[in-house]
């Protein structure tokens, strides 16, 4: 039950989601949550419904990925010296329909994972690069490929998560190294 809570209670930041500097603590709030429910999930001996338990992680994995994304690249604009023309917002304008493409993204690595084939992350990975590879190559703008690699690191990273606490996958070594029980 408590995974289930733990994973439900993720979406409550997700949902505020806000903007600027509120979002980062959304993403934060988010994150710390999904961390609470990989702690249970690797210590506690528990039976949970994989269906339930899968689709409220997916839906966490689409959705607030968006979120943590977005709230990551605001607090490297937020830190940046750069002036408005290299930002990580004006690197957006030129990576049109990152949105969807993260979404789609997260969708596909979940599914990937949640399914046992990792192999399916770097299908996605190798299909999004070959995508964006005429915008990264202009060179016009070095923020473009940095958002590029910082947007897709944080977005792979969170959906490998949410499916981690959806179905206990883990790689074979980590599964071996004692770490997971």
């Amino acid at each position: 039950m408590i995974l289930y809570v733990l994973v439900i209670a993720a979406w409550l930041p997700v949902a505020v989601g806000s903007t600027g500097r509120a979002r980062a603590w959304c993403a934060l709030a988010a994150g710390l949550l999904l961390a609470a429910a990989v702690v249970v999930r690797v210590t506690a001996d528990i039976d949970v419904d994989p269906g339930v338990l899968g689709l409220y992680a997916a839906m966490l994995a689409v959705a607030g990925g968006s979120v943590v994304t977005t709230a990551v690249f605001h607090v490297i604009d937020e830190q940046s010296d750069e002036d408005a023309d290299q930002s990580m917002e004006a690197a957006g304008r030129i990576l049109r329909g990152g949105t969807w493409i993260g979404a789609l993204e997260r969708l596909a690595v979940f599914g990937s994972l949640a399914v046992g084939m990792p192999s399916g992350v770097a299908l996605v990975l190798a299909v999004k690069g070959l995508g964006r590879y005429p915008e990264l190559r202009s060179g016009d703008r070095p923020a473009t490929a940095e958002r590029f690699i910082i947007g897709t690191l944080v977005s792979v990273l969170w959906a490998a998560v949410c499916a981690y606490v959806a179905t206990g996958f883990a790689p074979a070594w980590f599964a071996t190294s004692g770490i997971a029980g």
